[in-house]
């Protein structure tokens, strides 16, 4: 029997590669070089599937000159809006994405962020490579103390859920603003704000985990960075869209901001200039779900929603 054509985008793991040979004629991308949307359209002839990554914009122009034998896309990502989603359903191509099984890598990489921006991590990691640490002294880099103060998370889905856990440990009270306001035994103890003006005002720590788009589009603006309480740590794991580059520059300089941690930028991989030389600013080459087991999982989860739509079935992981 003739094994289904799958087009592979990037580079994955050995074990999600060599499940993608077993079950597909899988067009694998060895050397991980990144894929035009011409190139990538050209590769998809006669595909009935597509596994791609977030680096992929699939603009409606991408998805309308996909040939008809794709019967399916799936994003090796939980977000899905660098997939022109209206063009998909309008072709009739389901997307499925990987949701759940990265949610505790991200929120680690949150945390990280956190104690690395608080305490001046980065800073003094460069000040011992560069042999510039001259011994201890009682006023040397301090830092500010993340044990109690009040960790805001700006979208509380499945990864603010895991971070607002991880807070616990640290004796942090957790603040939340969302879309609506989660079941009790959801939210652990933490603090649903409706109105976003209490909530930045509560957020010491400010983190953010809301979805891209148009409607969270530089969310973090000057106004709203002027409602945290001044000092605040800002850290971003989600998406770089979320924040007004510009605009938190200019409270790092003020000092409204103390400190910032940055996994993910506007327009990757190139990160804003301005912030190669600050030493406030803990960056991170978007390394949120990067672990073996997590991009594991996330590939024989984008894997199973793939089967299962040319199987017939309606997957768990399907985006609605």
């Amino acid at each position: 029997m003739t094994k289904p054509i799958l087009l592979v985008t990037r580079k994955l793991p050995a074990d999600v590669e060599a499940r993608a040979q077993a079950g597909f004629e899988a067009r694998l991308n060895a050397d991980d070089a990144k894929v035009g949307t011409d190139a990538l359209v050209a590769r998809a002839q006669g595909a009935a599937a597509i596994l791609c990554c977030p680096a992929e914009k699939l603009d409606a122009a991408a998805i309308d000159a996909l040939p008809d034998s794709v019967k399916v896309i799936g994003t090796f990502s939980v977000g899905f809006d660098h997939i022109d989603m209206t063009a998909a359903r309008r072709r009739g191509i389901p997307v499925v994405n990987t949701p759940d099984v990265l949610s505790l890598a991200t929120a680690e990489c949150a945390m990280l962020l956190i104690m690395a921006a608080a305490r001046r991590a980065g800073e003094g990691e460069r000040m011992v490579r560069a042999g510039a640490w001259t011994g201890w002294t009682p006023t040397q880099m301090l830092g500010r103390q993340v044990s109690g103060r009040s960790l805001g998370i700006f979208g509380m889905g499945r990864i603010g859920r895991e971070l607002a856990r991880m807070a616990q440990g640290f004796g942090m009270p957790v603040h939340y603003l969302n879309r609506s306001r989660l079941p009790a035994e959801l939210e652990h103890g933490a603090t649903y704000h409706a109105d976003e003006t209490a909530f930045l005002a509560a957020s010491e720590v400010l983190s953010l985990h809301a979805p891209g788009g148009d409607a969270t589009r530089h969310w973090l603006n000057e106004a709203r960075l002027a409602m945290l309480p001044r000092g605040a740590i800002v850290v971003n794991t989600s998406r770089g869209t979320l924040i007004d580059d510009s605009a938190l520059l200019g409270a790092l300089e003020s000092g409204q901001v103390r400190a910032a941690g940055l996994d993910v930028y506007a327009r990757e991989p190139e990160v804003d200039a301005r912030y190669l030389n600050r030493d406030d600013v803990v960056l991170l080459p978007h390394l949120g779900s990067a672990t073996d087991e997590t991009r594991s999982a996330m590939g024989h989860l984008a894997l199973d929603g793939i089967e299962a739509v040319l199987a017939g079935r309606s997957p768990d992981n399907l985006v609605r």
